[in-house]
């Protein structure tokens, strides 16, 4: 087995996935945009994180722990109805050659990390901009309660 394809223990994903999470969030931040994870979207689908820009553009970012989490799990196909531009957050020994080439990548841990594949921009409706901004909002809210 190469080294590209070492496989995390289970009991190591949620800790990579907290940490990828976490660096995702900040770069995020860092780029001007006010994330929020674990965001539910209309389809029943549940995005890593969901982040609004400045200007009312939204992105999404799948955060994958593995390549096992990366090749059993396809819902992120699903989300790109709901973003203008849709990220992978990988932790930097993640192999980026399994990942698809046509979306972004951020490259992150807890510390914060760095945008290395810029994604590319599909924008929303406006209409499911507007819904889609507006739950955002509310969610954004009802989390500081």
């Amino acid at each position: 087995m190469s080294a590209a394809e070492v496989e995390l223990s289970p009991s190591a994903r949620p800790a990579v996935t907290a940490e990828v999470t976490l660096g995702a969030a900040r770069v995020l931040v860092d780029l001007g945009y006010a994330p929020l994870a674990e965001v539910s979207l209309p389809n029943g689908r549940r995005a890593d994180l969901m982040a609004l820009g400045r200007k009312g553009e939204v992105v999404i970012v799948e955060v994958k722990s593995s390549i096992e989490d990366f090749r059993v799990d396809r819902k992120w196909t699903e989300y790109a109805p709901y973003c203008d531009q849709f990220y992978f957050a990988v932790a930097p020994s993640f192999p980026r050659d399994v990942l698809p080439e046509d979306t972004g990548l951020i490259i992150a841990d807890r510390f914060g990390g760095v945008v290395a594949l810029d994604a590319a921009e599909a924008p929303m409706a406006p209409a499911r901009r507007k819904a889609l901004t507006l739950a955002f909002a509310r969610l954004a809210a009802l989390r500081t309660l």
